[in-house]
């Protein structure tokens, strides 16, 4: 048995179809354009990768979308100045600063600035700890763009064991909180986990965001289970150069599972996508509008 592969390139397109739909109908019925100001300090060159693939996807549902530009050596005070007129614009809705930010500032500090409203990322402590009681929050991009795909696999998630291996902030535990919101069955596993792969080969569902290359293997994974690799690794070929792979090691994994997100082109892509979803959702939210239905927890 091969694995159904989930494409999330496509999905990712049919998640920002939706947003152009949705930003189309709140243009023509509010005059409202929904609007996210994006952050980058210094010049980390994968940062300003992200940022223009932001901007440029941004525009093409139809979004306002503002970049500003700080040096490496701007002052902390300098930033937080940025984040405070952000929040007091009416035009923006979303606010998401770029990380990893430079050694001499405090990110948690700079976050925790953001208007939780408009906090994209769903990085602020009011966002996490809503997420955490089961109220509502902006959700983690990441974590959104697997609940997705996820819930479109399955329809209902509900009774399923699931296992996600990773308890970072941005993925492992809020995925684990979204996952308890679908009433499954949740253990987040990590690499002290005793006998992790019997723990994995519980799961109906794997969640991999460990950030190890090829850490799973085919045979942890249960019969027709659906795996869902978060982690974007990058390894040496033997003519030098190198490329992406995710946490689970895909050749024997896709033999097993019943259907695997591929790395790269299956989570990735739904980062962005769910950006600016949680951008839409944040601009209905300040606006006391109906939400975009399936872009949303």
């Amino acid at each position: 048995m091969t694995a159904q592969i989930i494409d999330g390139k496509a999905f990712a397109a049919r998640v920002r179809g939706k947003v152009a739909a949705h930003v189309a109908r709140l243009v023509a019925d509010h005059g409202l354009t929904p609007g996210l100001a994006v952050v980058l300090v210094g010049e980390d060159p994968a940062s300003q990768v992200y940022v223009r693939n932001k901007g440029k996807q941004t525009r093409e549902v139809g979004m306002l979308s503002v970049e500003h530009r700080l040096p490496e050596d701007a002052s902390e005070a300098d930033l937080l100045a940025l984040v405070e007129e952000l929040n007091a614009d009416p035009k923006i809705h979303g606010i998401l600063v770029q990380l990893p930010l430079p050694d001499h500032m405090n990110a948690d500090l700079v976050i925790n600035a953001i208007d939780p409203a408009k906090d994209v990322d769903g990085f602020h402590i009011s966002n996490v700890g809503l997420l955490a009681t089961g109220q509502k929050a902006m959700v983690p991009c990441t974590p959104l763009g697997c609940l997705m795909m996820l819930r479109e696999q399955h329809g209902s998630l509900s009774g399923m064991e699931a296992v996600v291996v990773g308890r970072s902030n941005i993925v492992g535990k809020p995925m684990a909180q979204l996952l308890l919101g679908e009433n499954c069955t949740v253990t987040v596993a990590h690499s002290r986990t005793r006998d992790l792969p019997e723990v994995v080969r519980r799961a109906d569902i794997v969640v991999a965001a460990v950030g190890r290359p090829q850490m799973v293997p085919g045979d942890w994974i249960k019969p027709g289970a659906t795996v869902i690799d978060v982690g974007i690794n990058r390894i040496p070929r033997e003519d030098g150069k190198s490329r992406l792979v995710g946490d689970v090691e895909f050749s024997s994994a896709v033999e097993v599972a019943g259907a695997i997100t591929p790395v790269p082109g299956g989570v990735g892509p739904m980062t962005i996508a769910c950006l600016l979803a949680n951008t839409v959702t944040a601009a209905c939210r300040a606006n006391g509008l109906p939400e975009p239905e399936g872009l949303t927890v």
